[in-house]
């Protein structure tokens, strides 16, 4: 058998006109043309076992993607200095491939990772969304308390069961650790939502950020959010936030490469991540 080595593919796209990350086989998705192009360019199959860190929904934008995906040794030697080059002429211009990197074969995008990073994007200027900004914020019609944002993430972190936030999967696990969840103000007046967790539940980051929001403009107590962690089914009094606000912009992994396996384990241990949305 050839030899096969393992890349990791550091990715961003704008997910307003794809339906996701996941191969559908009637809808455009990221991983479905990210395949056909390398398909395109190797030959059809020569690439296999493409696998992600964050499944994101249809909308959803990424910065920070990472997956990975093995091809014969003898192919990488033969294009990896062109690759990428070639990758940007063929690629629609809604998704990049930023970096190639070869990596060890137990290196796994989705189990190996020890945290996902996403940002959320609101204004809430009396005239909406800067047109060139639209896309990628979400124009909310009330004023927006930083304090009080803040003041309903405190109570979101930290290991918590997040039933209540979740779209439940079968046999899959709402438990999850957020290590950080806090909002600021950009200079131009855009409030920025940060949360990161060692994995998330499908439609998870947006749901937190509909709950906040609403805390957020005093329809809602800043102790509603954390309240609800007490459900153990999804609660139908939160609103998921839209996807084009959301962007995954960094996934995590050890920083030595030896822990890639053990990391890996502990995680299908634990739980198997889901999509988020």
């Amino acid at each position: 058998m050839d030899e096969r080595i393992r890349l990791r593919l550091d990715v961003s796209y704008d997910g307003k006109d794809f339906s996701g990350w996941a191969p559908q086989p009637t809808r455009r998705t990221v991983a479905g043309v990210l395949m056909q192009t390398l398909d395109l360019v190797l030959g059809a199959g020569t690439a296999t076992g493409l696998t992600v860190a964050g499944r994101t929904d249809a909308g959803v934008h990424a910065t920070g993607q990472v997956c990975h995906l093995d091809l014969p040794a003898a192919v990488w030697r033969e294009h990896e200095g062109r690759l990428l080059r070639r990758l940007a002429r063929l690629l629609p211009p809604d998704v990049r491939v930023r970096a190639m990197t070869e990596v060890p074969a137990d290196f796994d995008a989705r189990f190996s990772a020890t945290f996902r990073r996403y940002e959320y994007r609101v204004t809430d200027a009396p005239w909406g969304a800067e047109p060139l900004r639209r896309g990628d914020t979400l124009a909310w019609p009330k004023p927006l308390d930083l304090a009080a944002l803040n003041a309903s993430a405190a109570g979101l972190v930290g290991e918590h069961d997040f039933a209540a936030y979740c779209r439940r999967k079968e046999n899959a696990t709402t438990l999850r650790e957020v290590t950080r969840l806090d909002w600021r103000r950009d200079p131009d007046g855009i409030l920025v939502a940060t949360v990161q967790a060692d994995a998330f539940c499908q439609n998870m980051v947006r749901s937190l950020v509909g709950a906040m929001l609403v805390a957020g403009d005093g329809r809602r107590p800043v102790q509603w959010p954390a309240g609800l962690l007490t459900r153990r089914e999804r609660s139908s009094e939160v609103t998921v936030a839209p996807a084009h606000g959301l962007a995954l912009v960094e996934v995590g992994y050890p920083a030595d490469p030896a822990e890639y396996a053990r990391r890996a384990e502990e995680t299908r241990r634990l739980r198997v991540p889901v999509a988020e949305g």
